[in-house]
């Protein structure tokens, strides 16, 4: 009976838990403390601290929460979180479930604005070499802004009174509003799906507070400005006013009315200079008449087209004198060329081969003599050398041993038997005369070695 007293530390844990769930107080809590030991997972929940002077607790923010964070968390930030406390009941120690999380001090909006600005800035959406320039004479213009408010009528009275041509279509949008962002890019990218029908594009709204003005914040928002295939005007707000729809777009207005004026030129001022540069293109062509009439005048007035032929004088006497040189040039070049042949001829019979030939003939004929000669010395010495070897070899021929009644064995093997040693009985011999050769059994072998 005494042990039913005591609980599992499970049982414990479960009771605890319990007790938070009903306690209505921890159900949904407002917390405001600085991040600590916060480290970012991709893609997972996230585990870290929230501390106050004396204090810390222990904060799990799950993945489908933290996704909704629209600022980047980091160590240190001051923060407000909403969310409830509970017990993890495997360790047994209770913990915060943040459920939503906002930057404190400027308020969240301030901060999440100023981290996507620098953001983007860092992407180098705001840098000033991708802005492009506003066309003069623009078509088309379209214009993203709410179908009923004073933002489209400014644009469109002083559109027509400054430029009539323009064409001014509006795709209306919400520009206030939890879903102002997702209609103000789904206008942008119909304009954007038209191709080039547009030369120039407005966006904007009028004044407001930083909430109201919010959408033409929003990332999307900012990155389909930046992706629009023409320049883009940005009217949002008063000159006080600074979104980052302004930023990102090729021209900022501060309000609707400069917008238009932005986007279309002053037709009154555009006559005006037609005019004027009409005047001055007629004073221009008549200056130039005027000095091509003056030198006309003067070439008719001129010797030469009085007197035609002396513009040919000079000429003449330059032909004259041309031809003159020419044709001493050429009899002074006639008269070095004949020089030149009648010492090379001199030079030639001086150097005539005829002397030179006739005595290599006799040279070669000496030298012929000479050979013969020498060639019958040398046969005859070869001769006298060969018949002096002959006899040697005569002399020191087997054939007169032979013939003194000599003669030499061989085995059946066909080598030359010099020693008993190389005999046995019954051993085959060739024996062999100065004739012819006889075949021998050997019958004793009887050696001397040592005289013995």
């Amino acid at each position: 009976m005494t042990e039913n007293k005591y609980l599992t530390v499970t049982d414990l844990n479960y009771y605890i838990t319990q007790k938070f769930k009903n306690d209505p107080y921890l159900h949904k809590v407002f917390l405001e403390g600085e991040l600590s030991n916060f480290r970012y997972r991709r893609n997972s929940h996230q585990y870290f601290s929230l501390k106050d002077e004396k204090s810390k607790i222990n904060v799990v923010m799950f993945r489908s929460y933290f996704d909704k964070v629209k600022f980047k968390p980091e160590e240190g930030m001051k923060v407000y979180v909403v969310g409830y406390v509970s017990v993890y009941g495997p360790q047994g120690s209770y913990q915060f479930y943040a459920e939503k999380m906002e930057p404190a001090g400027l308020g969240a909006l301030y901060e999440q604005l100023k981290q996507l600005q620098a953001k983007l800035a860092k992407e180098g959406l705001f840098d000033p070499e991708h802005k492009r320039s506003l066309p003069r004479f623009p078509d088309r213009i379209a214009v993203v802004t709410s179908a009923s408010g004073a933002v489209i009528h400014d644009i469109m009275v002083t559109a027509n009174r400054r430029f009539p041509h323009a064409e001014i279509d509006l795709y209306p949008a919400q520009v206030q509003g939890d879903t102002a962002a997702e209609s103000l890019v789904h206008a942008m990218q119909q304009i954007a799906a038209q191709g080039d029908k547009y030369d120039v594009m407005i966006i904007g709204r009028g004044g407001g507070s930083l909430e109201d003005l919010w959408p033409f914040n929003e990332e999307e928002v900012v990155r389909q400005v930046y992706s629009m295939p023409m320049p883009v005007i940005s009217s949002v707000g008063h000159e006080t006013d600074t979104t980052l729809c302004d930023l990102v777009a090729d021209a900022r207005a501060a309000t609707p009315t400069a917008a238009a004026e932005y986007a279309t030129p002053n037709l009154t001022d555009e006559l005006a200079g037609i005019h004027q540069l009409q005047s001055r293109l007629l004073a221009s062509m008549q200056a130039i008449i005027r000095v091509r009439r003056d030198q006309l005048k003067r070439i008719e007035n001129s010797v030469i087209m009085r007197e035609p032929t002396r513009l040919y004088d000079q000429q003449i006497q330059q032909v004259d004198l041309l031809n003159q040189r020419l044709q001493n040039g050429m009899q002074n070049k006639l008269d070095r060329y004949q020089q030149n042949y009648r010492l090379l001829q001199q030079r030639l019979i001086s150097a005539s081969p005829v002397q030179s030939v006739k005595q290599m003939k006799q040279q070669r004929l000496f030298l012929s003599k000479r050979l013969t000669a020498n060639m019958q010395h040398y046969l005859k010495n070869q001769r006298n050398r060969f018949t002096q070897i002959v006899q040697q070899l005569d002399d020191y021929s087997p054939l007169k041993t032979l013939e003194r009644g000599f003669v030499y064995t061989t085995n059946d093997q066909g080598k030359t038997i010099s020693s008993t040693r190389q005999i046995k009985p019954k051993d085959q011999l060739n024996l062999h005369f100065k004739d012819g050769q006889v075949t021998a059994t050997v019958i004793k072998v009887e050696g001397k070695y040592n005289a013995n």
